[in-house]
């Protein structure tokens, strides 16, 4: 519903912008758009993150001799701030992740370190060939099986399908589309071993109108698929329907879900101050999206002293969130109160509109100015 709501809901101007598997899974929804299929021009890469650390913030990390940047990071990750699960820098670089389960699997001693691979990357990286060159000179095993999406302030973006010891790279422009899907498996990998097909399904069902008509833009990623109950192999969409409770299976947003987040990239030549991080902290039907820049991240979505382990924004989610998952014995989790969904989902949408909305009256203001 979200998805085709938006068109009419926001006038939004260009310069604005499988069987149900254990809640724990890494379950990540991603994509890379290229400038010629959005609306203004721009790139966007998107990430809707699942993950057992319910916990997530945003954070502007900045060390000596590095380039400083801003990451999502997790609430355990609050003092170190050393693994960083997306994010962009000021050098217009970006990066997210999925984990991709039909690749060779990890060396047992040495796993689970995609995001210390990323928080490397946004400190030192300003290209994609950096990127690339990075992965090549990581001591082996690097303890990583996922697709890493990247994408820069010279137009560049690709995949890298990435195990413990090689890559391979599918570059965005080599892509006739003008969009690379990336679910929880690779396209390199083992053929129908991983997960994620139906999701991926979804989001190409969810955005075909919009990549036909070089119509995209952020609130497509984080208010359109990140709130869509819909599952492309029944044809079910949740929100059209007036059942009272449904079981969470092969949605985009999951109960395991912590953050939907689009970055807005730059043209070729724009200063990377331009980026836009559009981001949606906590389980995204559950709350709303707030712009954020290299320099100014709102208070509702970093880091909240003293533990700095939680976010405003995703402590009031949490609230939301047991109305919209209210059975917690044995396998309640896995059902949603659509009754209640719909209602918060519908609210936050709306909040997320105003802040789109928002943004787009204030670029329009500061480019008269100028």
């Amino acid at each position: 519903m979200f998805l085709h709501n938006i068109s009419r809901n926001i006038k939004i101007t260009a310069i604005a912008l499988a069987a149900i598997v254990p809640l724990q899974s890494q379950a990540c929804t991603s994509a890379i758009v290229s400038g010629k299929i959005t609306l203004d021009g721009r790139p966007i890469i998107w990430k809707h993150r699942d993950t057992s650390a319910s916990d997530n913030f945003l954070h502007r990390v900045e060390r000596e001799g590095k380039i400083g940047y801003v990451g999502l990071f997790n609430g355990a990750d609050s003092l170190c701030l050393d693994e960083a699960w997306m994010g962009m820098n000021d050098e217009g670089f970006a990066i997210i992740n999925t984990v991709a389960y039909n690749l060779p699997e990890n060396d047992p001693d040495f796993a689970d370190r995609e995001g210390y691979v990323m928080a490397l990357a946004l400190e030192t990286c300003r290209t994609v060939d950096d990127f690339r060159q990075l992965l090549t000179n990581l001591p082996k095993p690097m303890g990583v099986r996922t697709n890493f999406g990247v994408l820069d302030a010279d137009g560049n973006a690709a995949y890298f399908e990435t195990d413990d010891y090689n890559f391979e790279v599918f570059d965005l422009a080599d892509e006739p589309s003008g969009i690379m899907i990336r679910t929880n498996f690779a396209y390199s990998g083992t053929p129908d071993d991983g997960m994620g097909y139906i999701r991926h399904q979804n989001v190409e069902d969810l955005l075909k109108n919009h990549i036909k008509t070089a119509s995209l833009l952020p609130v497509n990623f984080t208010d359109g698929l990140s709130r869509a109950y819909y599952n492309s192999l029944t044809g079910f969409d949740a929100d059209e329907c007036s059942d009272s409770w449904v079981v969470d299976q092969d949605f985009i947003p999951r109960h395991s879900s912590t953050a939907s987040i689009a970055i807005q990239g730059v043209k070729k030549g724009e200063d990377a101050d331009n980026m836009i991080m559009w981001a949606n902290v906590a389980y995204p039907p559950c709350t709303y999206t707030v712009p954020v820049k290299l320099h100014c991240i709102p208070a509702a979505v970093d880091a909240i002293a003293p533990d700095n382990a939680h976010c405003e924004m995703a402590l009031d989610a949490r609230e939301r969130m047991l109305k919209v998952f209210p059975v917690t014995r044995g396998s309640g989790p896995r059902y949603i109160h659509m009754d209640e969904a719909r209602s918060i989902n519908e609210e936050m949408y709306l909040k997320s509109l105003e802040s789109y909305s928002s943004a787009a009256d204030s670029a329009s203001r500061e480019s008269q100015d100028r």
